[in-house]
């Protein structure tokens, strides 16, 4: 069940182009710092450590690599709360009306999706640093003066941010108020409200048992239980059959008062 969630989340998270320009971006900002901090190296009084210390080599990789975590919260938190506030997250809940499981994979896909803009931060990181630096005598290692642990951290950082930009991206899509406010419609002579609006869906299980499922945040149109057992059209047809006799009312009236006064005439 949660790899099906976790593949259905994926499909929905590529069927955007968000996270391809946030994925750039973050790559963008990698090798933009990698390029800034390795020209600006030399220059006396700078700002880092010098990059052929471990100081200065974690510190290039941790700030280059480190921008995609920021990013992926971001993507994160605009693909949930955008599913809530556009409505889109009830074919979701409809298919799966398990909350939890839900959100679990939404937690897991954006975990999962920090984790590769890391990783594809720390690939640039490295493919730009190391002949560079290479070039200038200065020989690193990425499995040498710790960078291998400061890579791994960045990894799991961004990783942290992606799940944590999920969260409250479902509370805060949650906490929209599911009762809209109902436009007022013109009434004819017999008509009767089709629907209610409802917060709970009731499924062919939850029936049976009792129970119902919640929609956070999503505004449900559905019929009362009345139509779906056929006691729907009896009603309407003894209504309908109650507004055809009081139209004909006044004229039976009126009948009955000319026969009356023609009785009294003779």
């Amino acid at each position: 069940m949660m790899a099906r969630l976790i593949k259905a989340e994926f499909r929905k998270l590529v069927t955007t182009r968000l996270w391809l320009w946030l994925l750039l971006a973050s790559a963008a900002w990698a090798a933009g710092y990698c390029g800034l901090a390795i020209s600006l190296s030399q220059r006396p009084g700078g700002l880092t450590p010098p990059l052929a210390s471990a100081a200065g080599q974690h510190a290039l990789f941790a700030i280059g690599a480190g921008g995609a975590a920021p990013l992926a919260a971001i993507l994160a938190a605009a693909g949930v709360a955008g599913e809530f506030r556009h409505r889109t997250a009830a074919a979701t809940f409809l298919a799966t009306p398990r909350r939890a499981q839900v959100i679990a994979a939404k937690l897991v896909t954006y975990l999962l999706a920090g984790a590769g803009y890391a990783l594809a931060c720390c690939a640039v990181s490295a493919a730009l640093a190391l002949p560079w630096l290479a070039a200038r005598g200065i020989h690193v290692s990425l499995a040498g003066n710790g960078n291998l642990a400061v890579l791994g951290a960045v990894v799991i950082s961004a990783a942290l941010f992606g799940m944590t930009g999920a969260g409250l991206g479902a509370l805060l899509g949650s906490e929209v108020p599911t009762m809209g406010h109902r436009p007022r419609r013109r009434r004819h002579r017999g008509h009767r409200p089709q629907g209610h609006h409802l917060t709970q869906l009731p499924t062919a299980a939850s029936t049976r048992s009792g129970s119902r499922y919640m929609l956070p945040g999503i505004q449900v149109r559905a019929r009362p239980a009345a139509s779906l057992s056929g006691a729907r059209p009896a009603a309407r047809g003894r209504q309908c059959r109650s507004v055809a006799a009081g139209r004909h009312a006044p004229a039976r009236r009126k009948g009955a008062a000319a026969r009356a006064e023609g009785c009294a005439r003779l």
